[in-house]
């Protein structure tokens, strides 16, 4: 991945981010940063809110780290973003270490998360970002 060899570990998420982004509008593809997800006790509205890394394509979510070890607290953030939501698919990134770190998850209609692999990967040219 560009971004990975570029910046290498050690920089603040928010960097990493910033030249995603870059490149996936320098390719045409659609994506929101620091998306806002409202936070609701039952059916009322609270004060508080989640923030989602990036939201490409309107139906994939992309939660970005900069952390020595991924552990089961990262996945489950980016799981509890996709049962919010309600998007199909999620990628969760680390670029904490000297080799990047990503997985695929695929959220189906009745709500069960599975763990893609790369030869069912959908975006499979995602390498070039």
């Amino acid at each position: 991945m560009q971004v990975h060899a570029e910046y290498h570990p050690g920089l603040l998420e928010s960097a990493y981010e910033a030249a995603l982004v870059f490149l996936l509008n320098r390719n045409g593809i659609s994506n929101e940063e620091q998306v806002n997800l409202p936070m609701y006790w039952k059916d009322e509205k609270l004060s508080k809110h989640y923030v989602m890394d990036l939201v490409v394509n309107g139906d994939t979510i992309i939660e970005l780290k900069a952390v020595k070890y991924v552990s089961n607290e990262h996945r489950k953030q980016l799981w509890n973003y996709m049962h919010l939501t309600h998007m199909p698919f999620g990628l969760l990134l680390n670029f904490g270490n000297e080799s990047l770190f990503s997985e695929w998850y695929h959220r189906k209609d009745d709500g069960t998360i599975d763990k893609l692999t790369w030869h069912n990967n959908r975006i499979n040219n995602f390498e070039e970002f």
